[in-house]
């Protein structure tokens, strides 16, 4: 079982490498370009001081994985929804690494007291990760096709949701 732990500044040259290889070779980000070391940093920055988490899976001492959630939109009224992220190293995928880093994910939020986390799926032929967060009870509630182009090709991006802690039951706390 990986280790999940927050994430510190010192794994950002793992997380940066695990990151590139998914936007050089695959679809689940639409960038095109890798990011360098310095602007993950932002990013980690950006994540964490709204009090969101920013994960890594750890597998004897190696960076396996890593996740963070941020937030839906930036409009007030999204206040309570989260989007996750998450991204496991090429040889480490089938292990777990992607569950236990969403598990986390999940909780932390709930806890911050978000009430709805949605996943932007890259590519709807995406089987490992749609098949995932149906697992962690997510549903599908939108597809939008030909939303990007990368490769050559058109890509579809999934739309799945799942409820956080009370969900929609309740009112948010003032």
């Amino acid at each position: 079982m990986p280790l999940i732990r927050p994430s510190v500044p010192a794994d950002l040259p793992a997380i940066q490498a695990i990151y590139a290889h998914h936007v050089l070779t695959g679809l689940a980000s639409f960038e095109e370009i890798p990011p360098d070391v310095a602007e993950l940093a932002r990013r980690r920055l950006d994540v964490t001081g709204r009090g969101l988490p920013h994960l890594v899976a750890e597998v004897d001492g190696t960076v396996a994985g890593f996740a963070y959630a941020g937030p839906y939109r930036s409009r007030p009224a999204y206040g309570y929804s989260v989007e996750n992220s998450i991204y496991v190293a090429a040889d480490m995928t089938g292990r777990g690494i992607g569950r236990a880093l969403l598990q986390r994910l999940i909780d932390l939020c709930a806890e911050a007291g978000a009430r709805q986390m949605v996943a932007v799926i890259g590519d709807s032929a995406n089987t490992a990760s749609i098949g995932l967060h149906e697992a962690m009870g997510f549903a599908c509630t939108g597809l939008l096709p030909s939303i990007g182009f990368k490769f050559g090709r058109w890509v579809d991006s999934v739309l799945m949701q799942r409820p956080l802690g009370e969900g929609d039951k309740t009112l948010p706390e003032s």
